[in-house]
C-alpha cells in the first residue's frame, strides 16, 4: 500500500545531497487545502543562538523542483514586476543553471 498524503500534512527529511550554504537541509512535501506543495526548510539560530527553521512552498504543478532558497520577504519592485512580464531571449541555454532538480 502506497502512502498517501493527508489534507494539510506534509513530510521532511534531512537533505542528503546539499552541497552549498543556500541549499536547503531539509526538504519534502505537503498537501495544503488539496494542493500538493514542496516543501524546503533551512536551519538557522537567533542571535542569542536559539536553533528554528524557515520554509519555503512552492506548488507542485507550478514547478518541477523545490526552491533552492526561500524567497525575500519584501515586495518586488515595479522593475522586477516589469521584467517578469518580458519574454526571454537566446538560444534556450544561456539561462539554464547547474542546479539538480530533485
Amino acid at each position: 500500500m502506497a502512502y498517501e498524503t493527508k489534507d494539510n500534512t506534509g513530510s521532511m527529511f534531512p537533505n542528503e545531497r546539499k552541497e552549498s550554504a543556500n541549499h536547503p537541509d531539509a526538504k519534502g512535501s505537503a498537501m495544503i487545502d488539496g494542493v500538493e506543495y514542496w516543501v524546503s526548510g533551512w536551519n538557522k539560530k537567533t542571535q542569542e543562538g536559539k536553533g528554528w527553521r524557515s520554509l519555503a512552498f512552492t506548488r507542485k504543478d507550478q514547478q518541477s523542483a523545490p526552491p533552492r532558497a526561500p524567497a525575500p520577504s519584501r515586495a518586488p519592485s515595479h522593475d522586477a514586476a516589469k521584467a517578469r512580464q518580458l519574454p526571454r531571449q537566446g538560444s534556450g541555454f544561456d539561462d539554464m543553471t547547474d542546479d539538480v532538480p530533485f
